[in-house]
Order: C-alpha cells, then structure tokens, then sequence
C-alpha cells in the first residue's frame, strides 16, 4: 500500500437533450440489460472491470450484501457483449429527487481501446435517462451524474465529457492503495 493524492471529478446532465452520441462502434456489439439480479455476476464484472482502476469499495461485500444492493427499485446493471462475450457494463442507481447515479461503467481489459467506451456511454446514458418507464414507482429522471478519478482510465474523463456531462465538484484526498491491482488478475490490462 501506498498513499497517493486522487482527484475525484463529479459530472453531471441535467438534461437529455445534453447526451451527445459517440462514433458507431466496428464491431457488432449489444447492451443487455440483467433481468435477474445475481451477486455473483455482478461481483465478476465488477472485479473484471474494475480490478485494474483499484475499485475495492465492494470487494468485502458478501452475497446478502450483493442481493440487497441488486434488488432495490431502481438498480439496474447492463452488459455490453460483444459477439456474445461481456465485453463491459454499466450500473445504474435510482437517487432521491428523481436522480440517477452511474455507479459503476467501463470495460474488461482486452476491450479498452476498441471504440466501444463512447458508445457504451452514450446508451447507459439513454437508459439512466429513461429509467423511470421500467420502474413505475420512479418519477421521469431529472438529473444523471457520475463520479470518476485519476485511478480510473486515462480516457474515462474524457469520454464523460465528451458524451456531454460537465464537472459540477472537483475534490482531493489522500488515500492508501494497493500497489498492485486486484484483478481480474495481476497484469491484465498489459
């Protein structure tokens, strides 16, 4: 572990006209949403994903945990295949006051750098703003944020900003991390 200074960039829409498309992807791709919360799919793509940028926050969680979390109203996770394979995904947060937080986005390591982030992007960002039609009880989305840091890609800001969210907070901290990330395995985005 070491202690190192981690900005954090908060983003945000606040209106779908906001959302701004990305270059089609070349390959054929198709996001998915999970219909059937599972813990143990989730805490895959969440290591797959996320090993490499230090996400630790859910690592302790135990499988009630998992459940609990997948099953509120409002919480989806949507999976980008590609040719059949999970290539990455998106977890989506109904908030109070009729927001809807990007928890978690990106892809597995041997699908960084193949155009797919933007466009991955863009429909997480049609379905955040859409939320609501799957979940009667929710009022139509108002607000769509998401929070990314300097552990994450080096595209991740940019792809935000680029799909047309703007940075509402910035914040510093100092904070110890694991010198070698957690996975899928060691090295796996090399």
């Amino acid at each position: 572990m070491s202690a190192q200074v981690v900005t954090t960039w908060s983003l945000e829409q606040t209106d779908l006209d906001g959302l701004r498309q990305a270059k089609p992807p070349a390959e054929p791709v198709d996001l998915v949403r999970v219909d059937v919360p599972s813990p143990e799919f989730s805490r895959f793509l969440y290591t797959a994903v996320g090993g490499d940028w230090h996400w630790t926050d859910r690592l302790g969680w135990n499988h009630q945990r998992w459940s609990e979390w997948l099953e509120r109203p409002g919480v989806e996770t949507w999976v980008l295949y590609s040719r059949g394979t999970p290539a990455g995904y998106v977890e989506l947060e109904a908030q109070p006051n009729d927001q809807v937080e990007i928890t978690c986005f990106g892809l597995l390591p041997g699908f960084v750098g193949r155009g797919l982030g933007g466009h991955m992007l863009h429909e997480a960002g049609v379905r955040a703003w859409n939320l609501a039609q799957r979940w009667p009880q929710l009022e139509p989305t108002k607000r769509v944020w998401v929070h990314t840091c300097s552990l994450d890609g080096p595209s991740a800001l940019a792809n935000y900003k680029a799909r047309g969210f703007e940075v509402f907070r910035v914040e510093e901290e100092t904070i110890e991390v694991a010198d070698t990330p957690i996975g899928p395995w060691p090295g796996a985005r090399a």
